[in-house]
């Protein structure tokens, strides 16, 4: 018996979905973070800030694949998908009461980059259980196409949103 296609599993579909949504919500991140400390402190502290947050999303991946070992890719995707949403959501907030400033960003760029290092193991995990192994260059295949998408699509609904709604509502969509 043949496996159904990648293209056609509703639970492969399902994921790509989610998955796509996620990515592009990452780099719609990444670049409203950007503006966001230009506008707090200018230019020369958007490295800091970024540095800041991929250090223990570096030091802690390992870790995340052990997470994601233990428990489950799919409960881990989960749970750290909730948690980086809270994070932007939290971002939203603080930037909403008190305007763009450095220190809040620093901590959201901390706080995202621990739960990112849980994050990437287990979504980097999760295919193999999805479809069977002859399907399985297939759907990573598709992973690949939903980064390009990610890569090419978030920027631009970052900056439509910075422009209408400013970083405290970036963020609060992007969440």
């Amino acid at each position: 018996m043949t496996a159904r296609p990648a293209f056609r599993d509703p639970n492969v579909l399902r994921w790509l979905g989610a998955y796509t949504t996620s990515v592009t919500g990452d780099v719609a991140y990444y670049l409203i973070l950007s503006w966001t400390a230009i506008r707090a402190a200018g230019p020369a502290q958007v490295g800091a800030v970024l540095a800041v947050g991929a250090i223990p999303r570096a030091v802690l991946m390992l870790g995340g694949g052990v997470l994601a070992d233990r428990f489950g890719p799919r409960r881990v995707l989960l749970a750290s998908d909730v948690v980086r949403c809270a994070v932007v959501l939290g971002a939203a907030a603080l930037t909403g009461i008190d305007g763009p400033r450095l220190w809040p960003l620093y901590v959201v760029a901390v706080l995202f980059g621990v739960v990112d290092a849980v994050f990437m193991p287990a979504v980097g995990a999760l295919p193999p259980r999805l479809t069977e192994q002859d399907q399985l260059a297939r759907v990573q295949g598709m992973r690949v196409l939903a980064v390009r998408f990610g890569n090419a699509v978030g920027p631009l609904i970052a900056s439509f949103v910075l422009a209408a709604q400013g970083a405290a509502g970036a963020f609060a969509v992007v969440g």
